[in-house]
Order: C-alpha cells, then structure tokens, then sequence
C-alpha cells in the first residue's frame, strides 16, 4: 500500500526531509542543469524537485499515483498536478524530453509495467532519472521515512528493470549517505562528502540514468504467395494427340492442284 501524499509531504517539511531534498536536488542538478525548453515530468512524488524547473523548463508537470493522492501544486491558481494510473499515464506518445521517477517504484503494483509507461511517455533521445531506496542502506529500514516502505532495489536490479523496459542506462549515481536521524541533518553535507569515498555501496538512495534510444528499422519486404497445387486437386484431362504433318506435296495438291509431272 502506498504511503498517503499528507505523509509525504510532512516528511520533506521536516529538517530531515529537506536534508534529503537538498542532496537528490543537487545529483538531478548535476545531470540535468535547468533543463531550459523542455517538457519535464515527474512521477511518484516528485514536487520538492520539480520546483527547481518551474522558471526554465517549457512544461513541468507531476503525476501522482491514484492510490497515495495528489497535492495542490505549485499554487490553487496554478496546478500542475494530477492523479494518474501508473500503468495508463495520461499523457502521448513521445511527449517529455526529462522524466523524475521518485517515491514510486517501491511501491508500485508492476515496477515493469510503469517503466514502460515512462518509456512509452518519453521523447526519442529523452533521459530519465530513476530514484529508488538502496537494498543495502540504512534508510530503507527507517519505516519513518518514505524510503522504509515497498520493495527496495540493488543497482543490478534496478539496471535489469531498466533494460526490461527498452531503455539504456547511461549514468548513476548515489545519495543520502547520513543516517535517516534528525540529529544528522545539520552535517548532511559533510556526510554526503565523506559517504561517497568511505563507504558508497551504503547510500540511502540510488539514481539510475537512461536514455530512450530509437532506431531506424528497415521495412519488411512483401512476399508473393506461392502457387501449390496439391496432387488429386485438379481433374485429369485426356492426352491430345499431336496433328500428323502432311508432306508439302500433299499441301500444295489439296490447296493449289495437282504438281506439273517432272521433266
């Protein structure tokens, strides 16, 4: 069961949630820049990083699944929230360039079947961005956070699930290296650092990179059916006998007369 939106949105409010928000904001950062002219979605709960594209990007838009709900966002007179179904997006074919899966496949009913929405959704070149709570780290345990609910991933099964829905990985990278305590926030930038050289396969979080890659795909040519006639099919016919070819001088008699007597 999925983590209600109100909990969600308590969580980043507090000193801890802003902890975490401040460090995944800054590996998305890294990656994506401002993302300036581009359709940017985000799927799960995805606003605390969303905000960061609202004065750049061309269009950002969060998706929240219909089983945790959905908050007012960015303002009452300007919404760009939605609920949707994780396994229908309603959304085209090929219409975002950036896509921030965050807070959603942990608890997703088919992981599978919601990264090949995000496939689908995606733009031909377009990158997504796959966040989901570390196997081995601490915070998936902390069931005080969002991180210590749903089925958490190790990064080879997070690149196979990828794979699975005919995307490429490219790039990943780690977060939340501090403890999933209240007490770390105000020395989570130094655990960040220290984490990432001390003990990187600890990390709260994993975030995956991936690329829609299309290719030209040459049409099939059409072949022509073939006549077989199957034995017994077709009735028999009689045999013609071949014309019996008469002698010129039998031709030139019965057609012009009788041939002058030889000298």
């Amino acid at each position: 069961m999925r983590r209600d939106v109100l909990e969600l949105r308590d969580f980043y409010a507090s000193r801890l949630g802003q902890a975490a928000r401040a460090a995944v904001a800054r590996k998305v950062a890294e990656a994506w820049g401002d993302a300036g002219a581009m359709d940017v979605l985000g799927l799960g709960y995805a606003t605390p990083y969303l905000e960061a594209f609202l004065g750049s990007a061309r269009r950002a838009v969060a998706a929240m699944p219909a089983a945790q709900g959905v908050e007012v966002w960015p303002d009452p007179d300007r919404v760009l929230a939605c609920l949707a179904d994780e396994a229908q997006l309603p959304f085209p074919n090929a219409l975002f360039d950036r896509i921030l899966v965050i807070h959603a496949l942990e608890e997703a009913d088919d992981p599978l079947e919601l990264m090949r929405e995000v496939w689908r959704v995606l733009a031909p070149a377009g990158r997504v961005i796959v966040a989901a709570a570390n196997r081995r780290g601490v915070w998936c345990n902390a069931e005080s956070t969002p991180l210590g609910h749903g089925a958490p991933f190790t990064r080879g099964q997070l690149e196979g699930l990828v794979r699975d829905a005919q995307l490429e990985p490219v790039a990943w990278s780690r977060a939340l290296f501090a403890p999933p305590l209240t007490w770390t926030a105000g020395w989570a930038d130094a655990l960040e650092q220290a984490g990432q050289r001390l003990w990187p396969a600890f990390s709260g979080l994993i975030l995956l990179e991936a690329v829609k890659q299309t290719f030209a795909v040459k049409p099939r040519g059409r072949r022509a059916p073939a006549r077989v006639f199957a034995p017994g099919v077709l009735a028999p016919q009689p045999v013609r006998k071949a014309p019996r070819i008469r002698a010129p001088e039998a031709i030139g008699r019965r057609v012009l007369g009788p041939l002058p007597p030889k000298a």
